[in-house]
């Protein structure tokens, strides 16, 4: 018997993408037909919101800047409230490609994954070029996650990402970081119980528009991230009382 459809939402945090969210919209929207579409729009001082709503995507907005973190719960929050089964997160910039999305929803459908990470380095994924320092910092967070975990990402750092409903309820309860989730949040949900795997995809370079690893602040990232799994190492005993209860 082939199994029920999910009930299925894509979800991008945007931040001043007027001129590329519209195309990135339409794409997932050719891939998955059956998908709805939520742009979360960050305090943009441009018409990313307005040209969202004209692609077809429904649009929660920041009355102010919160951050790529706060953006991505707000989306988890709706997905929750609206009994979503599974959320596809991706970026509004053009370097996550729709027709990679399928990837992603069947990893969850015939896995025993709660979340599959898109991985530009896996196997199989793009031979996508990011700079030295960022490649350095990828590897070493992926090294700070394998020793931590037991477990081997090769790419820690991918916001391309499919959650079911049981990641859902654990990133919409109030646990998520406000800016930059990215390693420590895998060490979060790896405690909290949460099945992770990843699956090959291609990326591409972001077409314009300014990157949230610009300037200074790879080394305020660096810096955050480090403490940030500092301190999900220290709150295990609350790991461990979600992961009973996801499990319950």
């Amino acid at each position: 018997m082939k199994p029920e459809p999910k009930k299925t939402l894509v979800i991008m945090p945007a931040l001043n993408e007027e001129g590329r969210i519209g195309a990135v919209i339409r794409g997932v929207a050719s891939v998955l037909s059956g998908a709805d579409i939520v742009v979360v729009n960050d305090g943009s001082s441009d018409a990313t919101g307005a040209e969202a709503m004209e692609a077809g995507a429904i649009v929660l907005s920041h009355a102010v800047q919160m951050g790529y973190g706060a953006s991505l719960e707000t989306a988890y929050i709706y997905a929750a409230q609206k009994k979503y089964d599974v959320v596809l997160q991706m970026d509004s910039d053009g370097q996550h490609l729709a027709s990679e999305l399928p990837a992603l929803l069947n990893a969850l459908q015939e896995g025993p994954f709660d979340i599959v990470i898109g991985s530009r380095y896996a196997a199989g994924g793009s031979s996508f070029q990011a700079s030295f320092c960022r490649r350095m910092g990828q590897r070493f967070f992926g090294v700070l996650l394998l020793i931590l975990t037991g477990r081997r990402f090769s790419d820690p750092t991918s916001g391309f990402q499919g959650l079911n409903r049981r990641a859902i309820r654990f990133f919409s309860s109030g646990v998520f970081p406000c800016d930059y989730p990215d390693a420590d949040v895998l060490l979060m949900a790896h405690e909290a119980g949460l099945r992770l795997g990843e699956v090959p995809v291609r990326m591409v370079s972001r077409s314009g528009g300014a990157s949230m690893h610009d300037g200074w602040k790879p080394l305020y990232y660096g810096m955050k991230m480090l403490l940030s799994l500092f301190i999900v190492r220290l709150n295990t005993s609350r790991w461990r009382r979600w992961k009973s209860g996801l499990e319950s």
